[in-house]
This record gives C-alpha cells, structure tokens and sequence, in this order.
C-alpha cells in the first residue's frame, strides 16, 4: 500500500447541480476499485474542463474501502451561528504560494487575522517554522485534510488543555538525526510542558520521495505505509496526536537550489508531506503533522550562507521538530458523531464565518464554501502556481470577494464582522435598484385573462 498522485482531466460542469456532486462523480470514475482519494485540487480550469491532481492510497485493502467516498462526503449547514466570528485562513502546501510556501512564513498573516476574529482555524503549513511555532493563542492547529472536512460539515473540532503527542521516528542508519530528534522531544517536555507518551523508531522506516507534477506543483510517493498504520492501530488509545519525522529523498542539488532560489523554487518537500498526513488523519481520525530528517550528515553540513528571510527557518534547524511538536500538544480533538456538533464546546461548520485563501486556490475547501454559503476572501498579492478564475464559480451574491493583500482581507473581515456591505464604504456608491413590480402584476394579469 502506497501514496501517489493522479492527473485527471473533469469536464466543467454545465447546466444545474451541485458542484460538489459533479466532482465526485468525476473523481470516481477515473478510480479503481483499490484506490482511496485522500487530497484533491483543480490546477487549471476553463469553460471547458478542469485539470484535477489528486493524492490517491493504491492497493488499499477492503478493509480501507469504506473510506473512498469520505472526502466528498458533505452535510450541508442550514443556519451560521452569530455570536462569534471565526475564519479560516488556508495556504494550500506545495503551490509556490508566494506567503506560506516556504517555512511559516504565513506566520505574521495568521497573527494580524487572528485580531479579527474570536477563533482562527489554521493548518500546519502555515505556521510551522522548523523550530518555531508562534501561532496566534485564539488559532485551532488542525491537518489540511480536517480543514477540508470541517468545511464540508462531517466533523467538528473540539478544543483541548493538551494532547498526548505520539512521535515516530525514522530508524535513520546515522543515529545523530534519531539523537536529536529525541532531544527535541526532551526538550519540548522539560520547556512547554509536552506529553509524550513514547518516541517509536520505524524499522522499516517510511520511504518518502518528493516530485514534481507537471503543473509545478510539489507532490511525491509514499512507500512503506502499512507498517506506519500497524504501529497507529496497536497504540490506539495511548495518544491523541502523531508526529511523524522521516528522510524525505530528493536530488542532493536541491537542497542548495531551494536556498539559491530567492523563494522562486517550489518547496519540495512540503507536498509529500501533505499526502503522508492527509492520509493519517483522515484514516486514523487524529491530529497529524510530518517533520523532516536530513538524509545525512553531508546534507545537513551544506553552507547555504545568508538565505532568502521566507527560507531562514529552515536554514538554522537540526531536526525541524519543534514546531510541530508545539502545534500538536493544542491541536483540538476531532468529532465525527453529529449529535456531538451542538455542544457549546466543539466547533463545526455552523461556527465558519468566512474562509481566506489564495487566489486561485481550487480545492475542495473552496468548492465546500462554496456549497455551504460560507464567504470567501481571495487575496491576489499571495500568487502561486494555480491557474483558476475563480469568480466564475456560481456563487451567491456577495459570497466571493478579491482583494490585493491580506491587510484589505482584515478589512473585508471587519466588514463581514460588522455586518456592513462593501460598497457602502467605498466611493463612488452605485444608485440605489428600483424595479416597479406593478407593471409586473398588471401583465401577469392580463396574460391571465
């Protein structure tokens, strides 16, 4: 059993329906039996067709099929609830996004966010710098793949004092990375209070290859994911997040051309990881986030020098753990008994009240807000490999809304906030609508008689 990526071509919709279900039916249809979707984004589109790539679980066992149709499973929302305002700001990983596609340096936006809104639902690409993790106090750390089925209204979060964090290791054959991964986890419980219950080595370790699809995007192969999920399963009910930290191979000149860049180059070790922790937490139903391990001392003594700021967390990291470690211990617990959704503590869909992307960003978050009537703020100036017109999606009026930064999206939030239209703080303000609806009658009428 493994994770890879497939590029599929959708015809574009046309006519009546909802989205969602023509997108389902898409995907289902260029699977086989063996094959559980577990991510999936448009990369381009048109009038005509979309150009899907999905990370898809091959040669699943029967025992997995029941989970290929939870990723377009949705419960729609029929009411917002008010008395709070809460976001969610998402950075999808692997796209080139000009903030958040190097090491969390969506940071600074998530902070300025987060003065706006009572909750901050966030995913770990935005805020995990190596070994810092500075995500606002208000912010729910949860895995893209929760972030998706949060909006598409099948589970609801649960915030928690604390999570015991089970943490697995490559058994690396150089014992200095697996050595300072587990003084990174020593240090995390003596300095924030981290409970861990154990560190568990992978013999055999995941094997883990990043590439890239033809759209520019970064995504990669992941091998050697049954014996992963025997260690998950057996441990069941001693913890209740997983860390995962493993030797993602790429071409050795990488590691300089990333850091020589200036942040043109994709990051490419981000995709790969998504597709590992998707497929966890969305089989496992727990909290999950991948760190990763130097190939070996030769990559780890490489002299990168002064690099681009975006890169510089990586830059100065050994074990790049610590981040996520601090993500993990307050990442909230997932609830999927829908009896559960009403509880003043957990959070659901109902509790959305806008969803912040990139623009272009065409991914089932999007097309979930879309069907739920959630707004979306597109910011332009966050530019990436994404190649969808984004506007042309059949949303209700006022539901979608462009603007250049992440500063003017605050604002835009603040309005949503206020419950104030957009054109009425702008100038020139349009005329105000006027339709004569007698005239209407008086027609109607007479084509009665």
């Amino acid at each position: 059993m493994h994770i890879r990526e497939k590029a599929i071509v959708l015809p574009a919709p046309t006519g009546g329906g909802r989205l969602i279900d023509h997108i389902r039916a898409g995907v289902e249809f260029h699977l086989k039996a063996d094959e559980i979707p577990v991510r999936y984004a448009v990369t381009e589109s048109n009038d005509h067709q979309y150009n899907c790539e999905i990370g898809v679980i091959m040669d699943a066992p029967a025992s997995l099929q029941e989970h290929t149709a939870n990723l377009f499973a949705m419960r729609r929302r029929t009411l917002e609830t008010t008395d709070s305002f809460n976001a969610v700001l998402l950075i999808p990983t692997g796209i080139g996004a000009e903030i958040g596609g190097h090491a969390g340096d969506a940071t600074a936006v998530a902070r300025l966010l987060s003065e706006s809104c009572d909750r901050l639902v966030l995913h770990p690409n935005v805020v995990n710098a190596s070994d810092i993790n500075e995500m606002p106090a208000n912010a729910l750390y949860v895995e893209g793949s929760i972030v998706t089925r949060l909006l598409m209204g099948t589970v609801g979060l649960q915030p928690t004092r604390t999570n015991r964090v089970l943490v697995m290791l490559d058994e690396h054959p150089d014992t200095h990375f697996v050595d300072a991964a587990i003084n990174s986890v020593s240090a995390a419980r003596a300095t924030f209070g981290l409970d861990c219950p154990e560190v568990v080595c992978l013999q055999p370790p995941l094997r883990m290859v990043a590439e890239y699809a033809d759209s520019g995007r970064a995504i990669g192969r992941v091998e050697n994911l049954e014996y992963c999920l025997d260690v998950l399963n057996d441990t069941a009910g001693t913890y209740d997040a997983v860390a995962l930290s493993s030797v993602i191979r790429v071409p050795q000149a990488y590691h300089l051309d990333y850091f020589r860049s200036e942040g043109k180059m994709v990051n490419p070790w981000g995709g790969v990881e998504a597709m590992l922790t998707h497929t966890i937490s969305s089989l496992l139903d727990v909290p999950t986030a991948h760190s990763p391990m130097f190939e070996s001392r030769k990559v780890e003594t490489l002299e990168a020098g002064i690099v681009e700021p975006r890169m510089s967390a990586e830059a100065i990291s050994l074990s790049f753990l610590q981040c996520i470690l601090k993500g993990l211990m307050k990442s909230p617990r997932i609830i999927r008994d829908e009896m559960l959704f009403a509880r003043p503590d957990v959070f659901s869909v109902e509790d959305v009240s806008c969803l912040v992307i990139p623009d272009g960003c065409f991914g089932l978050p999007t097309v979930a807000a879309l069907e739920q009537g959630i707004p979306v703020i597109a910011v332009r100036e966050n530019r990436n490999l994404m190649r969808n017109d984004l506007s042309q999606l059949p949303w209700h009026r006022g539901q979608y809304m462009q603007v250049d930064n992440y500063l003017e999206a605050v604002g835009v939030m603040n309005a949503l906030k206020a419950g104030v239209t957009l054109e009425s703080v702008r100038r020139p303000i349009a005329a105000t609508k006027v339709r004569k609806a007698i005239e209407e009658c008086d027609q109607l009428a007479a084509g009665a008689e």
